[in-house]
């Protein structure tokens, strides 16, 4: 069947088919259950992951990190038919976690589902985007030749738990609708690129609440399920079954359960912009305001992205997961008018840095989706699919910075030529720096090389440009040392007139669990 065809005729033709067979109730679908769809609904679904997607982070782009706290109800954000091509015409960046999807996605489709993992690092890392966090220094990593899963690895990414991957994991669970295992399948390798550990799991539970959301309009059923593919003995697994406790505990208070998550898992250990910092871009917390939105928000799409949007910290992605997820559930032509408007304005419009717009990346998550279905037992037939549902299996354990404990921040500002060494005490440190340059100097495109010697010995090389988006902002990271007293110095090697480095922070960790309290 043409897809175009489907996009087409929905919601024009078969608007009240879809919407009897996307509004009946569907129970929760029982593991290894068979479950039919018809591919208008198919593509309807995986429409509304897509747009829910986009429009959560539009609602959410005038807030992102401007509030720690709750974004109180005096707070008014605005939304009319003009919001999403403003951002589109102005300011098309607010969508990093779309044309991340989209990276992988097009890999998917021009390779195949097999495509190696070093097809999608490569693309990644040599993209036009800028990123920041795990991303960013996973960028770094496969650049100097450190190649996934070694690149996301916490000993080699400061940002491992960091919330990247959870806004990038759409993808997975919409090309595997019903099939959990499926979706945390695509989830592994190309996760491990950028995170690990909690990191990691950010993506792995979202993409499985995307898959689960094919097949049951029971939200509970959903997030209860898809946590079932998280290990219980995990910081993530252990967050996000507080708040399905305390929604239980009180069902029409989400303030409440924000402020009991945030005094138990608020504490960020291991962003070096996080830690000691009311900032907070860890993938627990921010997961957790996903959750808070879809249980809270009783599958009313203006509500769900509005709570989670007011949660705060990451405003803009924690609700386009939300309305993904919420969405997917729904589909698109159970989405209200006035917020599917914006987006069908500029639905053939690329995203930024892409050339796939909303339209295509349904078209191509319709066509990976009809493939995974097939390869999982299920049938696709020319009106209808069968989905062979699938029965959680928990991935493996992984924690990051274990034995580390922030004990102190340092705020430096100064640069190589105004010290000759720093001193610490602990088992860890994360050196922050960037370039000075002074006025005049002519940036050719330097790719500056930075050695750190640690009690004397070469301890790492680091290589930042001077332009372009491969640099790394931490100029120096060492965990798992001989806890005691310990001496940096730094050399840059092919310094030039008019440039230096200029060291922001050092944050140091000691093994000791009450260190920095």
């Amino acid at each position: 069947m043409d897809t175009k065809k489907i996009i087409s005729r929905a919601p024009g033709l078969v608007f009240w088919a879809l919407f009897l067979l996307c509004s009946v109730h569907l129970p929760a679908a029982t593991p290894g259950s068979s479950v039919k769809l018809s591919k208008e609904v198919l593509m309807d679904k995986i429409r509304g992951g897509w747009g829910g997607q986009a429009i959560g982070c539009t609602y959410g782009g005038p807030t992102e990190f401007k509030y720690s706290g709750i974004i109180g109800d005096e707070v008014k954000i605005g939304w009319n038919e003009n919001s999403v091509k403003w951002y589109f015409d102005h300011s098309p960046g607010l969508y990093d976690d779309i044309y991340m999807d989209l990276t992988f996605v097009e890999v998917f489709q021009k390779e195949g589902l097999d495509a190696p993992i070093e097809s999608f690092a490569k693309a990644y890392a040599n993209a036009p985007y800028p990123l920041w966090h795990a991303n960013k220094q996973g960028r770094y990593n496969i650049l100097n030749g450190i190649m996934p899963p070694e690149s996301g690895y916490w000993e080699n990414n400061p940002h491992a738990d960091d919330i990247d991957f959870q806004i990038e994991a759409d993808y997975a669970g919409l090309m595997a609708p019903g099939m959990v295992n499926a979706a945390v399948h695509y989830s592994d390798g190309i996760g491990h690129i950028m995170n690990y550990g909690d990191g990691w799991y950010g993506g792995v539970y979202v993409a499985a609440m995307y898959a689960l959301a094919f097949v049951s309009d029971d939200m509970d059923y959903v997030v209860t399920e898809a946590l079932k593919t998280i290990p219980k003995q995990s910081k993530y697994y252990k967050a996000m079954a507080s708040i399905i406790k305390w929604h239980k505990q009180y069902p029409a208070d989400w303030k409440t359960t924000w402020a009991l998550f945030n005094n138990e898992y608020g504490e960020d250990i291991g962003c070096p912009d996080g830690v000691f910092n009311a900032f907070n871009i860890d993938a627990v917390v921010n997961s957790g305001y996903i959750l808070i939105g879809l249980l809270y928000g009783d599958k009313d799409f203006a509500k769900t992205i509005d709570i989670s949007t007011r949660c705060g910290q990451d405003s803009d992605c924690n609700p386009a997961s939300a309305g993904g997820i919420l969405g997917t559930m729904l589909g698109y032509s159970n989405i209200p008018e006035v917020w599917r408007q914006p987006l069908d304005i500029v639905a053939d419009r690329p995203f930024v840095y892409t050339d796939i717009s909303f339209n295509k990346a349904s078209e191509y998550s319709f066509d990976q989706a009809l493939k995974v279905i097939e390869l999982n037992g299920g049938r696709v037939g020319d009106e209808y699919v069968t989905i062979k549902t699938q029965s959680p299996q928990t991935v493996r354990y992984e924690k990051s910075f274990e034995g580390h404990y922030p004990k102190k921040l340092v705020r430096f500002w100064k640069t190589f030529s105004q010290f000759q060494k720093f001193e610490f005490e602990g088992n860890g440190i994360v050196v922050a720096a960037s370039y000075k340059k002074d006025k005049g100097y002519k940036d050719h495109g330097l790719v500056g090389v930075i050695e750190t010697y640690l009690d004397g010995k070469l301890a790492a090389t680091c290589k930042n440009p001077t332009k372009g988006n491969g640099a790394s902002s931490e100029i120096f990271y060492k965990y798992n040392l001989p806890e005691g007293k310990h001496t940096l110095t730094f050399k840059f090697v092919n310094k030039e007139p008019g440039i230096d480095v200029y060291v922001h922070r050092f944050l140091i960790y000691t093994g000791k669990e009450e260190a920095g309290k």
